[in-house]
């Protein structure tokens, strides 16, 4: 998908397909814009955009792509796992599961500390620093906001939408701001991404926790930090585990992760 420039609509279909990679190469363009809450046509104007005859012909790639996997794989071996996990006996159970793996996918990716370590550094040196989150992401940011006042003075919790919100921004960068820090999650709402394009014009450097590389708010960010998803509800404790990484490698919340780059 590099270089494609996608729609919304096939952002979504994007986002659904790399929640579910082992079931994508076998389900139809219906079942598949079923999952991404999208038309049919949309699923195969998507396939066409990624320069494919059309449905079929992707998902056959995928297919080969997954039947080739464990051919291809040549390192030291699988990454060991963090525990051992249940079967999940009931739904409850599995959206429980679903969850403890998006937090392993978290832990993959710490892997390398350097994006978050350079966004806590954006983050740090920001006074005040405006705290971004709206609708579903307000959790994530009021909790962020709520825990960093206690080392950071200046925090400015942005959680209300509507007309004021730019003059906020504006305010902050007018006291000095230097950067932004954004909660985004599904369902993307419009006036976050109007939020940000309006930042970054004021001359904020944008950071980003978000659910997929493919969200709207990426191409309106200089530091994205994806956290991922593990259902149709989104994440309910990465981007909050993600924010008190962040805070920690400040040297806000603890030891600092710069110190153990």
């Amino acid at each position: 998908m590099e270089g494609c420039r996608l729609t919304p609509a096939q952002r979504r279909i994007a986002h659904s397909m790399l929640r579910s990679p082992d079931d994508v190469p076998f389900l139809s363009s219906v079942a598949v814009a079923g999952l991404a809450g999208v038309s049919q046509p949309s699923v195969t104007r998507f396939a066409l955009a990624l320069d494919f005859d059309g449905y079929p012909a992707l998902r056959r790639h995928l297919r080969e792509t997954v039947t080739a996997g464990p051919e291809l794989e040549s390192g030291p071996g699988p990454e060991p796992e963090l525990g051992p996990a249940a079967a999940p006996a009931n739904a409850y159970q599995k959206l429980v599961q679903d969850e403890i793996d998006n937090l392993r996918d978290l832990s993959t990716a710490l892997n390398d500390p350097g994006p978050v370590v350079r966004a806590a550094r954006l983050l740090a040196a920001s006074h005040p620093l405006p705290v971004l989150g709206l609708r579903a992401a307000a959790a994530q940011a009021v909790d962020f906001a709520h825990v960093a006042r206690t080392a950071h003075p200046g925090i400015r919790l942005l959680d209300e939408g509507g007309t004021a919100l730019t003059d906020r921004i504006d305010d902050a960068v007018r006291a000095g701001a230097s950067a932004l820090l954004c909660f985004a999650v599904p369902r993307h709402p419009r006036e976050v991404v109007d939020a940000l394009v309006h930042a970054r014009a004021a001359g904020l450097a944008v950071v980003t926790v978000t659910d997929s590389s493919f969200a709207p708010v990426a191409p309106h960010t200089d530091l994205l930090l994806p956290v991922g998803t593990a259902h149709r509800f989104g994440t309910a404790c990465a981007p909050a585990l993600l924010g008190r990484l962040l805070l920690r490698a400040t040297g806000q919340g603890g030891t600092s992760a710069a110190d153990a780059v």
